[in-house]
């Protein structure tokens, strides 16, 4: 149907960003992103499942993984020592995407399934956050583009939670519930900030 709401929203274009920013301090400096979950590299089960959702991909921060593929691009942080506020910038910057879907680069989980409902709530809110009994997951979650302006003005400011910005954009939360459609939501979001985290990732149960 012309002018339908599906018609407008198969024009929508999406990019996808793995944070990498960070320096793994609790786990020695070690590339999480090449930690092996189920005999893969968590990156590479990370960019199969963003392939699926964008047109555009980039691993923002951190040392340019080796053998990257050719459809993805590595940038480096455009503010430096701000954290993952300072990577969702610089995501939010290197694209013209109508939203961006980030993920940190240490989640071997998120599935297509997930990050394709999350961009498909983006109409309507500035960004679309999942939140279960831990808090919200900022660092898997869509930002639609207005959202550019305001995490500027946290860097200006030093306000560096993105949580923080959630009381001044209009957010759209995915609840526990609603993430339970999709899988189990503590292993949908499980990342790994620690050995013990990645050992216990390792040893659990698919």
């Amino acid at each position: 149907m012309p002018g339908s709401r599906m018609e407008v929203l198969s024009t929508v274009v999406f990019s996808a960003a793995i944070l990498a920013g960070g320096r793994a301090t609790r786990f020695g400096g070690r590339d999480k992103g090449a930690l092996i979950v189920d005999g893969r590299p968590i990156r590479d089960r990370q960019l199969d499942v963003l392939s699926a959702v964008a047109d555009d991909m980039l691993i923002v921060g951190g040392v340019r993984p080796p053998n990257l593929r050719e459809s993805v691009r590595h940038v480096g942080d455009r503010v430096h020592e701000c954290g993952p506020l300072g990577g969702l910038y610089t995501a939010l910057s290197e694209t013209t995407s109508d939203a961006v879907i980030v993920v940190a680069c240490d989640m071997p989980y998120v599935s297509v399934p997930l990050l394709q409902h999350l961009l498909a709530l983006v109409d309507g809110a500035d960004a679309v956050v999942p939140r279960t009994e831990r808090g919200y997951h900022p660092l898997c979650a869509a930002y639609a583009r207005a959202c550019l302006e305001p995490v500027a003005r946290h860097l200006a400011e030093r306000r560096l939670k993105v949580a923080a910005l959630f009381d001044e954009i209009r957010v759209r939360v995915v609840d526990a519930s609603a993430l339970a459609a999709f899988g189990e939501p503590e292993r949908l979001l499980a990342n790994v900030n620690t050995p013990d985290e990645y050992k216990a990732i390792e040893t659990s149960k698919t």
